[in-house]
C-alpha cells in the first residue's frame, strides 16, 4: 500500500472509530520519506485529511529533516512524534560496522572551551570501566561500563 492510501486509510480508520465509540482516537502517520520535501508533502496531506499527528523516524530521516518537518508542524498545528527506528540496531548489533576508536571529549584551551573539570570528567568517563557520581566533573550518576571497549578522548 503507498503511503497516500495508507493514510487516507488510516484517517478513514480513525474517524470511523470515533463515530462508533465517541471517544477521540488517532494514529501516528509516518511522514518519513527520502526527501525533505517529499515529508513535508506527506505532512500537508496528512493535515488536510484532518489527522493532528505525523510521526518522523529520526534516526533515519536526521536532524535535519527533522528540523525542516518540526517547524512545518509547529507553523501548521500538527503535532510532532519522533520515533527511534535504527536505534536497537545500531544498539543492539555488535557487529553493525559503525565504531571508532576516538572521540572529541572537548578542550579546556582553544575555541572549543569548556570547564576544565567537567571537560576532564568527561575524559575520564570515556577511558574508566566504572566512574562515580560527580556532578561537579559532570558526571551526573554513577555508571559502570563493564568493562566495554573505550575509546581514545581527544
Amino acid at each position: 500500500m503507498r503511503w497516500r492510501d495508507r493514510f487516507v486509510f488510516c484517517a478513514e480508520a480513525i474517524y470511523k472509530a470515533q463515530a462508533e465509540t465517541g471517544e477521540i482516537k488517532g494514529h501516528y502517520l509516518n511522514a518519513t520519506a527520502g526527501t525533505c520535501e517529499e515529508m513535508i508533502k506527506r505532512a500537508v496531506f496528512a493535515r488536510e485529511l484532518g489527522v493532528p499527528i505525523v510521526m518522523h523516524d529520526y534516526i533515519t530521516g536526521g536532524f535535519t529533516a527533522n528540523t525542516s518537518l518540526a517547524h512545518y508542524c509547529r507553523d501548521n498545528g500538527l503535532l510532532l512524534h519522533i520515533h527511534r527506528a535504527m536505534h536497537a540496531v545500531i544498539d543492539r548489533q555488535k557487529n553493525h560496522g559503525m565504531h571508532f576508536h576516538h572521540i572529541h571529549a572537548g578542550t579546556v584551551v582553544g575555541k572549543l572551551e569548556g570547564e576544565r573539570e567537567i571537560t576532564l570528567g568527561f575524559v575520564d568517563l570515556l577511558r574508566d570501566d566504572f566512574i562515580e557520581k560527580d556532578r561537579s566533573r559532570g558526571i551526573f550518576f554513577t555508571q559502570d561500563w563493564a568493562s566495554m571497549p573505550g575509546v581514545i578522548p581527544v
